[in-house]
Protein backbone atom coordinates (compact mmCIF):
# COMPACT_ATOMS: atom_id res chain seq x y z
CA UNK A 1 0.00 0.00 0.00
CA UNK A 2 1.67 3.39 -1.39
CA UNK A 3 -0.07 6.63 -1.18
CA UNK A 4 0.09 8.04 -4.99
CA UNK A 5 -0.83 11.80 -3.51
CA UNK A 6 -0.13 14.04 -0.53
CA UNK A 7 -2.49 16.19 1.08
CA UNK A 8 -0.80 17.38 4.25
CA UNK A 9 -2.34 18.77 7.58
CA UNK A 10 -0.48 20.09 10.67
CA UNK A 11 -1.78 19.43 14.67
CA UNK A 12 -1.85 22.69 16.10
CA UNK A 13 -1.30 20.42 19.44
CA UNK A 14 0.80 17.38 20.39
CA UNK A 15 -1.53 14.35 19.15
CA UNK A 16 -3.26 13.18 21.65
CA UNK A 17 -4.96 9.87 19.93
CA UNK A 18 -4.49 7.04 21.03
CA UNK A 19 -5.01 3.55 18.75
CA UNK A 20 -7.53 1.89 20.59
CA UNK A 21 -9.59 5.14 21.19
CA UNK A 22 -9.45 6.10 17.42
CA UNK A 23 -10.96 2.09 17.03
CA UNK A 24 -13.73 2.36 19.22
CA UNK A 25 -14.43 6.26 17.71
CA UNK A 26 -14.46 4.92 13.81
CA UNK A 27 -16.54 1.88 14.88
CA UNK A 28 -19.36 4.25 15.62
CA UNK A 29 -18.89 5.52 12.31
CA UNK A 30 -17.89 2.70 10.70
CA UNK A 31 -19.28 2.21 6.54
CA UNK A 32 -22.90 1.25 6.14
CA UNK A 33 -23.98 1.28 2.45
CA UNK A 34 -26.58 3.47 0.66
CA UNK A 35 -30.38 2.91 2.19
CA UNK A 36 -32.87 2.85 -0.13
CA UNK A 37 -33.66 6.82 -0.58
CA UNK A 38 -30.25 7.54 0.03
CA UNK A 39 -27.91 9.48 -2.47
CA UNK A 40 -24.74 8.33 -0.73
CA UNK A 41 -22.95 6.95 2.71
CA UNK A 42 -19.98 7.85 4.06
CA UNK A 43 -18.31 5.06 6.78
CA UNK A 44 -14.70 4.10 8.08
CA UNK A 45 -13.84 0.45 6.48
CA UNK A 46 -10.42 -1.17 7.50
CA UNK A 47 -7.03 -0.19 5.55
CA UNK A 48 -6.15 -4.28 6.02
CA UNK A 49 -9.32 -4.99 3.59
CA UNK A 50 -12.56 -6.68 4.15
CA UNK A 51 -11.65 -9.68 6.22
CA UNK A 52 -10.33 -7.69 8.70
CA UNK A 53 -12.42 -5.98 11.46
CA UNK A 54 -9.54 -3.63 12.22
CA UNK A 55 -10.25 0.31 11.39
CA UNK A 56 -6.64 1.17 12.62
CA UNK A 57 -3.48 -0.29 11.52
CA UNK A 58 -1.04 1.21 13.81
CA UNK A 59 2.64 1.21 13.08
CA UNK A 60 5.62 3.17 13.47
CA UNK A 61 3.61 5.75 16.28
CA UNK A 62 0.93 6.41 12.81
CA UNK A 63 -2.28 5.33 12.92
CA UNK A 64 -3.69 4.22 9.45
CA UNK A 65 -7.31 4.21 8.88
CA UNK A 66 -9.78 4.68 5.51
CA UNK A 67 -12.69 6.00 4.36
CA UNK A 68 -15.26 5.01 1.64
CA UNK A 69 -17.97 6.72 0.63
CA UNK A 70 -20.46 5.33 -1.75
CA UNK A 71 -22.74 7.45 -4.38
CA UNK A 72 -25.68 6.59 -6.11
CA UNK A 73 -25.47 7.55 -9.84
CA UNK A 74 -28.27 9.39 -11.26
CA UNK A 75 -27.25 12.00 -14.04
CA UNK A 76 -29.33 14.91 -14.40
CA UNK A 77 -29.85 13.84 -18.08
CA UNK A 78 -31.79 10.76 -16.99
CA UNK A 79 -33.82 13.00 -14.51
CA UNK A 80 -34.52 15.19 -16.95
CA UNK A 81 -35.61 12.83 -19.52
CA UNK A 82 -38.18 10.85 -17.11
CA UNK A 83 -39.64 14.54 -16.16
CA UNK A 84 -40.27 15.42 -19.67
CA UNK A 85 -41.87 12.23 -20.27
CA UNK A 86 -44.30 12.16 -17.60
CA UNK A 87 -45.28 16.06 -19.06
CA UNK A 88 -45.60 15.26 -22.19
CA UNK A 89 -48.00 12.46 -21.11
CA UNK A 90 -50.08 14.63 -19.04
CA UNK A 91 -50.37 17.51 -21.23
CA UNK A 92 -50.90 15.21 -24.08
CA UNK A 93 -54.01 13.49 -22.24
CA UNK A 94 -55.09 16.30 -20.70
CA UNK A 95 -54.98 19.27 -23.23
CA UNK A 96 -53.35 21.62 -20.69
CA UNK A 97 -50.16 23.25 -20.12
CA UNK A 98 -48.22 22.09 -16.90
CA UNK A 99 -46.34 24.62 -15.24
CA UNK A 100 -43.30 25.24 -13.04
CA UNK A 101 -44.67 24.12 -9.60
CA UNK A 102 -46.66 21.05 -11.11
CA UNK A 103 -43.22 20.31 -12.93
CA UNK A 104 -41.04 20.57 -9.50
CA UNK A 105 -43.48 17.76 -7.77
CA UNK A 106 -43.31 15.58 -10.85
CA UNK A 107 -39.46 15.87 -10.74
CA UNK A 108 -39.75 14.57 -6.90
CA UNK A 109 -41.62 11.97 -7.94
CA UNK A 110 -39.50 10.62 -10.38
CA UNK A 111 -36.38 11.06 -8.08
CA UNK A 112 -38.27 8.90 -5.41
CA UNK A 113 -38.86 5.89 -8.53
CA UNK A 114 -35.83 6.37 -9.56
CA UNK A 115 -32.91 6.75 -6.02
CA UNK A 116 -33.60 2.75 -4.79
CA UNK A 117 -32.57 1.51 -8.14
CA UNK A 118 -29.67 3.53 -8.92
CA UNK A 119 -26.37 2.22 -9.69
CA UNK A 120 -23.72 3.03 -7.16
CA UNK A 121 -20.16 3.49 -7.05
CA UNK A 122 -17.46 3.71 -3.80
CA UNK A 123 -14.52 5.80 -3.51
CA UNK A 124 -11.50 4.96 -0.91
CA UNK A 125 -9.61 7.51 0.45
CA UNK A 126 -6.30 6.21 2.68
CA UNK A 127 -4.93 8.30 5.84
CA UNK A 128 -2.97 7.97 8.25
CA UNK A 129 -2.15 10.43 11.65
CA UNK A 130 2.26 10.51 12.03
CA UNK A 131 1.67 10.91 16.03
CA UNK A 132 5.77 11.43 16.55
CA UNK A 133 5.75 14.51 13.41
CA UNK A 134 2.14 16.12 14.30
CA UNK A 135 0.70 15.59 10.89
CA UNK A 136 -2.62 14.00 9.31
CA UNK A 137 -1.70 12.63 5.62
CA UNK A 138 -4.62 12.36 3.45
CA UNK A 139 -3.72 10.36 0.36
CA UNK A 140 -5.66 12.40 -2.43
CA UNK A 141 -4.80 15.24 -5.21
CA UNK A 142 -7.97 16.68 -4.09
CA UNK A 143 -8.35 19.52 -1.60
CA UNK A 144 -12.08 19.06 -1.27
CA UNK A 145 -11.93 15.80 -1.09
CA UNK A 146 -9.44 16.20 1.57
CA UNK A 147 -11.36 18.49 3.36
CA UNK A 148 -14.01 15.87 3.13
CA UNK A 149 -11.94 13.53 5.16
CA UNK A 150 -10.89 15.89 7.92
CA UNK A 151 -14.40 17.27 8.03
CA UNK A 152 -15.36 13.99 9.12
CA UNK A 153 -12.72 12.48 10.92
CA UNK A 154 -13.29 15.47 13.28
CA UNK A 155 -17.09 14.71 13.30
CA UNK A 156 -16.02 11.22 14.33
CA UNK A 157 -13.40 11.94 16.59
CA UNK A 158 -15.41 15.44 18.16
CA UNK A 159 -12.17 17.62 17.66
CA UNK A 160 -9.42 17.80 15.23
CA UNK A 161 -6.64 20.86 16.02
CA UNK A 162 -5.31 20.49 11.95
CA UNK A 163 -4.64 23.15 9.29
CA UNK A 164 -2.50 22.84 6.32
CA UNK A 165 1.15 24.27 6.56
CA UNK A 166 2.28 27.47 6.88
CA UNK A 167 5.46 27.86 5.87
CA UNK A 168 7.99 30.41 5.72
CA UNK A 169 8.40 31.56 1.82
CA UNK A 170 6.31 31.16 -1.02
CA UNK A 171 6.53 27.83 -2.31
CA UNK A 172 5.75 29.65 -6.31
CA UNK A 173 8.52 31.89 -5.61
CA UNK A 174 10.99 29.49 -4.54
CA UNK A 175 9.66 26.63 -7.41
CA UNK A 176 10.06 29.76 -9.70
CA UNK A 177 13.41 30.59 -8.94
CA UNK A 178 14.85 26.87 -9.45
CA UNK A 179 13.79 27.39 -12.96
CA UNK A 180 15.30 31.48 -13.73
CA UNK A 181 18.91 29.85 -11.65
CA UNK A 182 18.94 26.52 -11.83
CA UNK A 183 21.67 26.58 -9.49
CA UNK A 184 19.35 27.71 -6.76
CA UNK A 185 17.49 24.28 -6.88
CA UNK A 186 18.79 22.20 -3.70
CA UNK A 187 21.70 19.32 -4.78
CA UNK A 188 18.75 16.57 -3.85
CA UNK A 189 16.54 17.74 -5.55
CA UNK A 190 16.82 17.11 -9.78
CA UNK A 191 14.10 18.84 -12.12
CA UNK A 192 11.49 17.00 -13.89
CA UNK A 193 10.39 17.63 -17.23
CA UNK A 194 6.56 18.85 -16.51
CA UNK A 195 5.16 21.82 -14.96
CA UNK A 196 2.18 24.64 -14.86
CA UNK A 197 2.96 27.88 -15.29
CA UNK A 198 0.37 30.65 -14.20
CA UNK A 199 -0.22 34.21 -13.73
CA UNK A 200 -2.11 36.25 -11.57
CA UNK A 201 -4.99 36.50 -14.27
CA UNK A 202 -5.18 32.97 -14.69
CA UNK A 203 -3.84 32.08 -17.77
CA UNK A 204 -1.46 29.02 -17.85
CA UNK A 205 1.18 27.08 -19.41
CA UNK A 206 1.08 23.33 -19.05
CA UNK A 207 4.91 21.74 -20.22
CA UNK A 208 5.04 18.40 -20.40
CA UNK A 209 7.97 16.43 -21.68
CA UNK A 210 9.87 19.58 -21.69
CA UNK A 211 13.64 20.46 -20.39
CA UNK A 212 12.57 23.16 -17.83
CA UNK A 213 15.25 25.60 -18.62
CA UNK A 214 14.61 25.47 -22.19
CA UNK A 215 14.38 28.98 -23.54
CA UNK A 216 10.61 28.62 -23.93
CA UNK A 217 9.89 27.95 -20.30
CA UNK A 218 12.20 31.15 -19.44
CA UNK A 219 10.44 33.03 -21.79
CA UNK A 220 7.24 32.74 -19.86
CA UNK A 221 9.16 33.24 -16.65
CA UNK A 222 10.54 36.62 -17.84
CA UNK A 223 6.89 37.45 -18.51
CA UNK A 224 5.67 37.43 -15.21
CA UNK A 225 4.44 33.50 -14.80
CA UNK A 226 5.23 31.87 -11.85
CA UNK A 227 5.65 27.88 -11.24
CA UNK A 228 2.27 26.48 -9.91
CA UNK A 229 3.65 23.02 -10.12
CA UNK A 230 6.50 21.36 -10.64
CA UNK A 231 8.06 17.45 -11.23
CA UNK A 232 10.59 16.47 -9.08
CA UNK A 233 12.69 13.94 -8.54
CA UNK A 234 13.95 13.48 -4.81
CA UNK A 235 17.51 11.92 -3.74
CA UNK A 236 17.03 8.95 -5.91
CA UNK A 237 14.36 7.87 -4.21
CA UNK A 238 10.90 9.32 -4.63
CA UNK A 239 9.34 11.41 -8.01
CA UNK A 240 6.41 13.69 -7.34
CA UNK A 241 4.43 17.00 -8.83
CA UNK A 242 4.32 19.41 -5.87
CA UNK A 243 2.16 22.69 -6.44
CA UNK A 244 2.20 25.83 -4.87
CA UNK A 245 0.19 24.80 -1.95
CA UNK A 246 2.41 22.01 -0.68
CA UNK A 247 0.34 19.26 -2.32
CA UNK A 248 2.23 16.40 -3.99
CA UNK A 249 0.55 14.23 -6.78
CA UNK A 250 1.98 11.53 -8.72
CA UNK A 251 3.87 10.45 -5.45
CA UNK A 252 6.31 7.50 -6.65
CA UNK A 253 9.13 5.02 -5.34
CA UNK A 254 12.24 5.26 -7.64
CA UNK A 255 14.36 2.32 -8.41
CA UNK A 256 16.36 2.61 -4.50
CA UNK A 257 13.29 1.76 -2.60
CA UNK A 258 11.76 -0.34 -5.55
CA UNK A 259 15.00 -2.56 -5.01
CA UNK A 260 13.98 -2.51 -0.95
CA UNK A 261 10.36 -3.49 -1.68
CA UNK A 262 11.32 -6.18 -3.98
CA UNK A 263 13.15 -7.83 -1.11
CA UNK A 264 10.27 -7.92 0.60
CA UNK A 265 9.06 -11.52 1.14
CA UNK A 266 6.00 -11.32 2.88
CA UNK A 267 3.61 -14.32 3.47
CA UNK A 268 0.13 -12.60 3.97
CA UNK A 269 -1.45 -9.32 3.16
CA UNK A 270 -1.13 -7.94 6.68
CA UNK A 271 2.44 -8.64 6.55
CA UNK A 272 2.90 -6.76 3.14
CA UNK A 273 1.04 -3.94 4.22
CA UNK A 274 2.98 -3.70 7.50
CA UNK A 275 6.65 -3.89 5.44
CA UNK A 276 5.01 -1.08 2.73
CA UNK A 277 3.59 1.19 5.22
CA UNK A 278 7.17 0.84 7.16
CA UNK A 279 9.18 1.76 3.98
CA UNK A 280 6.95 4.21 2.86
CA UNK A 281 6.49 6.24 6.05
CA UNK A 282 10.44 6.29 6.62
CA UNK A 283 10.37 7.99 3.28
CA UNK A 284 7.34 10.56 3.37
CA UNK A 285 8.75 11.46 6.46
CA UNK A 286 11.96 12.38 5.32
CA UNK A 287 10.66 14.09 2.19
CA UNK A 288 8.07 16.32 4.17
CA UNK A 289 11.18 17.34 6.62
CA UNK A 290 13.31 18.32 3.59
CA UNK A 291 10.14 20.29 1.55
CA UNK A 292 9.73 22.54 4.96
CA UNK A 293 13.26 23.01 5.08
CA UNK A 294 13.67 24.72 1.45
CA UNK A 295 10.58 26.86 1.55
CA UNK A 296 11.72 28.22 4.87
CA UNK A 297 10.17 26.30 7.45
CA UNK A 298 7.04 26.66 9.16
CA UNK A 299 5.31 29.51 10.51
CA UNK A 300 4.91 28.83 14.34
CA UNK A 301 3.39 32.23 14.95
CA UNK A 302 0.73 31.34 12.69
CA UNK A 303 0.11 27.97 14.02
CA UNK A 304 0.07 29.83 17.99
CA UNK A 305 -2.81 32.48 16.63
CA UNK A 306 -5.14 29.74 15.26
CA UNK A 307 -5.14 28.00 18.42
Amino acid sequence: MWFKNLNIFRFLQDVTILSEGLQESLTESAFHSCGKMDMESIGWVSPLGRDSEHLVYSANNCLVFKMRKEEKILPASVIREFVNDRVEEIETQQMRKVRKREKDGIRDEVLHDLIPRAFTRSNYIYAYIDIKHGWLLVDTPTPKKAEELVSFLRHTVGSLPVVPPKLNKSIANVMTQWLVQSNDCPADFELGDACVLANNDGAEANCKRQNLLATEINAHLKAGKLVKRLALQWNDRLGLIIDDELIIRRLQILDLIQTQVNEINAESFTQQFQADFTIMNAEISALIKRLFAVFGGEDEEFYKKML
